[in-house]
C-alpha cells in the first residue's frame, strides 16, 4: 500500500516516544541502538564531519558523534528530534551534535560533510531520487553510506512488509551512482533478525550501499 511519507505521518509515527513508533515496519530495528552496518561500515574512517539525512531518533548520529565525529542530524520531524536531543543529552555528546528540523527534499546544506549517511528514511519522493540527492552534499574524498529495506525480505509476527516504494536493491543503488565520480566499497543484501518492540521477531533483508566520492 503506498503511503505519504510527509510531515504529519512522521510526528504521528513518532510521536508515541522512544521505542514506540506507531508503524513497526517504518523502523523495524531498536531504536535503543545505532545501525550495525553504521558501526562496521564508518569503523575504517577517520572521523569528520557528519550528515545523518533522515535521523528519527539518533541512534545512529548520537552513536556517530560518540566515535569523534561532529555531526548533523536532520529530520522532518520535530518529535524525532526532541527524542534525539534527550538521547544526546544522555549520551553526554550534546556539544557534537547539531539537530535540523528540514524537509531534506527541499533543503540544501551550507558545505558538504565527510559522511553523508542515511538509514531506512522515507521521504516522499522516489527512493533513488533521495539518494542521488543526498549523494551531492558529500565531499570530495568523504562516503556516502546508504542504509535501506530490500523489497519482499523483511517480515514482522504479523507478516507485514514495507511498502514497495520505500525499498530497493543494491544494484539500483550502485546504479545511480556515476562510476567517473563514486568508488563502490560495499554493495551488499545482508539478512538479520531484530526484535521490534514487542511487534514481534523481525527478519531484516537489507541494502547497504557504501562508497567513496573521488571527485
Amino acid at each position: 500500500m503506498s503511503r505519504d511519507f510527509d510531515k504529519d505521518y512522521w510526528e504521528q509515527h513518532w510521536h508515541g516516544g522512544p521505542g514506540s513508533p506507531a508503524d513497526p515496519m517504518t523502523d523495524a530495528a531498536p531504536s535503543s541502538a545505532a545501525n550495525p552496518y553504521v558501526q562496521h561500515e564508518t569503523a575504517g574512517l577517520a572521523p569528520g564531519t557528519a550528515l545523518d539525512a533522515g535521523c528519527g531518533a539518533g541512534a545512529e548520529a548520537v552513536w556517530l558523534a560518540e566515535h569523534g565525529w561532529t555531526v548533523t542530524g536532520a529530520d522532518i520531524s520535530a518529535s524525532a528530534l526532541a527524542q534525539a536531543a534527550d538521547r544526546a543529552g544522555a549520551a553526554s555528546v550534546t556539544e557534537n551534535v547539531t539537530w535540523i528540523e528540514a524537509d531534506l527534499t527541499t533543503w540544501e546544506p551550507a558545505e558538504p560533510f565527510d559522511l553523508v549517511t542515511t538509514n531506512y528514511a522515507h521521504p516522499t519522493i522516489p527512493q533513488l531520487d533521495f539518494y542521488r540527492r543526498i549523494s551531492r552534499w558529500v565531499a570530495p574524498g568523504g562516503t556516502l553510506l546508504i542504509v535501506g529495506h530490500l523489497h519482499g525480505s523483511t517480515t514482522t509476527a504479523n507478516g507485514h512488509h514495507p511498502p514497495e516504494e520505500t525499498t530497493v536493491t543494491a544494484g539500483a543503488i550502485t546504479a545511480v551512482l556515476d562510476a567517473a565520480h563514486w568508488r563502490v566499497e560495499t554493495a551488499e543484501e545482508p539478512d538479520r533478525t531484530v526484535d521490534a518492540r514487542g511487534h514481534g521477531s523481525v527478519h531484516l533483508r537489507d541494502v547497504v550501499v557504501r562508497a567513496t566520492r573521488l571527485a
